[in-house]
Formats: structure tokens, C-alpha cells, sequence
């Protein structure tokens, strides 16, 4: 059984400028729009719970790259950066935030519980380790389709030590089922530490017990995320079965919009920002190989800024769910 230890920083193939743009871009565009959802949380107009993605954006995004059409994704209630980069319109992604008709769940999911069954995103889910059974699901779906998709399964450090999760590892493993599971260590399960909350924290180890294979990763780093990203996919779509990685990142904000986040202190956050943010580890990185300039970086930035500005204007204007939408929804006849 090979468990790998080693990292993945500096292993990534080199990318083209093109999709070192993208990537740059779809970070960009996620901590942007993560940061107006803040905003429009702090004058009421979104309400109940709110978890922002901001620092984390080279997880999803690496993770992404790395998949084809009719691939499936599942995650937690940490989803809207998920939503973003599978292509999710920003817009119906902002009015479903605001509780709107024009949001993907028709303003009654809220935050935690959107879908797009035609990027095949099947949430959000706001129970802790929830997803991970589905996500095998989707897993076994595709293998009894035969369609040779992928199921990218995204838990976080908290969720790992839920039952139904090594339920989940020992059927995927046992028929080979094409799963990656993501496991997103940001360090802090809402405000317990990992060191705290786990006896053993190299997360990457839990699935040993049932042979399936895992690699630690540097989450800040969107390069190494897609180099692990290719290798996991690559084996589960072989039919060799599910792959664990735990990518180490981090996140800027509390748990929630309504977690101070006391129990970690500011020179901490201050110091991930200034040597691991993983959209300047990129942009410098663009800027020092040539592969673009910094009016190029700019445009970029003021087209960011347009496509969240007219998400935040699209999701005050539409209008509330009709009274009816209360009846729609609630079963589905097969």
C-alpha cells in the first residue's frame, strides 16, 4: 500500500501563460466575490449562515483543472468558491446567497445548499461529513454507468473524524470506485485545532486501514494542487479506485461570518497572508517567468471587479420567492 508523505510543492509541470491566467483569474474572481458576500452579510442582507472561502481559493481551483466534462463535485457548506470554479454563474450564485428567485436553489437553499445539475454540482451540504457518503454515491454512479467520470469528494479536518467517512473509504476501496477525496485541512475545525480535535493529524494516512492511497499537498500553492489534482484523478479514472489528498491551506477569515476567531491570533493570519497567499505566490510568479505583465493583471482585476459588482446588483434586485415556491420541490416522483 503506498502512502506517499513527501509534499508536492515544486513536483507541477510547468503551465502555459494561458492557464496560469485562468487559474489566476478564477482565484481572483472567487476571493473577490467571497469578499462582497462579506460586505453584503454586514448590512443584513444575507442571512443565516455564511462560511467564506477566502485563502483557500487554490484548492478548488487546482483541483478543477484537472477534470473533464461529466465529472461530478461535492462538498461541504465552505461551497461557494466550489460553485464558482465549475462555472457556476456568479450571479445566480450571489442571488441565492441573498435568499432571491433568480439564486440556483430559487432563494430557498441558501449559502450551504446549492446545485447545478447541469455543471454537475451536487452541493453544498450543511451537515458535517454528509457529502462524503454522497459524494461515494456519485462515485458508484459513475461506475455502474461506465462513463468514466470521477467524483471529486471535498471534506475539511473537522469532518475527517466522522464515522460515515471510513464507511465511505471501505466501499470505495473495496469496488474500486473512481473517487478523490478532498480533504481541506485549514487547520481549525471551527476553533478546535487539528491538534486538538485529532490524534493523528497527518490526514492523508486515513484511508490506510482500507489500502487507499493519499498525498499531503501544499493548498497554497495552485500548481502543486494541480500536479496532485492530475495524479488523483488519473488513478481513480484508471479504475484503480479512490485517492486521498489533504491539502494544507488555510483559511483568512472565522469559521463562519459570526466567529471572531479568537482562539488563533492576528500575527498568525498576518504571517499566511504575507508568505503563503496563494494568488501572490501565483501573480509573482507570473510577473518573474514572463508569462504576463502587470497592465494585464490589472484588466483582469477591473474585469473581476465588474463580474462580482453586477452579482451583488442581480442579487439585490431579484425579487423574493413567490409564496407558492414553499410547495415546489419537495418531491420528486421516480
Amino acid at each position: 500500500m503506498a502512502i506517499s508523505k513527501r509534499k508536492v510543492r515544486g513536483a507541477a509541470p510547468a503551465a502555459t501563460a494561458e492557464q496560469s491566467i485562468e487559474y489566476y483569474k478564477t482565484m481572483l474572481l472567487i476571493r473577490r466575490f467571497e469578499e462582497k458576500a462579506g460586505q453584503l452579510y454586514g448590512m443584513g442582507l444575507i442571512n443565516g449562515f455564511c462560511h467564506l472561502y477566502i485563502g483557500q481559493e487554490a484548492v478548488v481551483v487546482g483541483m478543477q483543472a484537472a477534470l473533464k466534462d461529466g465529472d461530478s463535485v461535492i462538498t461541504s457548506y465552505r461551497d461557494h468558491g466550489h460553485m464558482l470554479a465549475c462555472g457556476m454563474d456568479a450571479k445566480g450564485v450571489m442571488a441565492e446567497l441573498t435568499g432571491r428567485a433568480g439564486g440556483y436553489s430559487k432563494g430557498k437553499g441558501g449559502s450551504m445548499h446549492m446545485f447545478s445539475r447541469e455543471k454537475h454540482f451536487y452541493g453544498g451540504h450543511g451537515i458535517v461529513g454528509a457529502q462524503v457518503p454522497l459524494g461515494t454515491g456519485l462515485a458508484f454512479a459513475h461506475h455502474y454507468r461506465e462513463d468514466g467520470g470521477v467524483c471529486l469528494c471535498y471534506l475539511g479536518d473537522g469532518a475527517i473524524n466522522q464515522g460515515q467517512v471510513y464507511e465511505s473509504f471501505n466501499m470505495a476501496s473495496l469496488w474500486k470506485l473512481p473517487v478523490v477525496y478532498v480533504i481541506e485541512n485549514n487547520k481549525y475545525a471551527m476553533g478546535t485545532s487539528i491538534e486538538r480535535s485529532s490524534a493523528g493529524t497527518e490526514l492523508a494516512r486515513r484511508g490506510a486501514a482500507y489500502n487507499v492511497p493519499g498525498k499531503q499537498v501544499d493548498g497554497m500553492d495552485v500548481m502543486a494542487v494541480r500536479a496532485a489534482a492530475d495524479e488523483a484523478v488519473g488513478h481513480a479514472r484508471r479504475g484503480d479506485g479512490p485517492f486521498i489528498l489533504e491539502m494544507k491551506t488555510y483559511r483568512y477569515r472565522g469559521h463562519s461570518m459570526s466567529d471572531p476567531a479568537k482562539y488563533r491570533t492576528k500575527e498568525e493570519v498576518a504571517k499566511m497572508r504575507e508568505q503563503h497567499d496563494p494568488i501572490d505566490q501565483l501573480r509573482k510568479k507570473m510577473l518573474e517567468e514572463g508569462q504576463t505583465s502587470e497592465e494585464v493583471l490589472k484588466e483582469i482585476d477591473r474585469q473581476v471587479k465588474g463580474i462580482v459588482g453586477e452579482a451583488a446588483d442581480f442579487a439585490q434586485s431579484s425579487p423574493e420567492p413567490d409564496a407558492q415556491e414553499l410547495w415546489t420541490d419537495i418531491l420528486v416522483e421516480a
